[in-house]
């Protein structure tokens, strides 16, 4: 059963300008997210220079894959975060409300 609950399809979005690393997310779902060296959240399967400046600021953005957490994990990692600086979205484009 844990095998199904691995198959994750969300886009995650971390908002660098937002984030003032409390690294709640990293204490909950430490697979997905971690602090870099300027203490900014970033999602551990890409490289900080991905980041980009977009109409909500300087994000992060990355497909889950089947080596993070598992769905629930990444969800109330991204719901702990102080400064709403992670946003979570389903397949179809839907915001995965927090």
């Amino acid at each position: 059963m844990r095998e199904q609950s691995k198959l994750i399809a969300m886009k995650i979005i971390v908002d660098r300008d937002l984030c003032i690393g409390a690294a709640t997310c990293v204490a909950l779902a430490a697979k997905t997210f971690g602090l870099d060296e300027e203490g900014k959240a970033f999602i551990l399967n890409e490289d900080t220079k991905t980041a980009k400046k977009s109409d909500i600021g300087t994000v992060v953005e990355s497909d889950a894959t089947d080596v993070m957490d598992v769905r629930e994990m990444i969800i109330e990692g991204a719901r702990s975060c102080p400064t709403f600086a992670i946003k979570l979205y389903e397949d179809d484009g839907s915001e995965i409300p927090l």
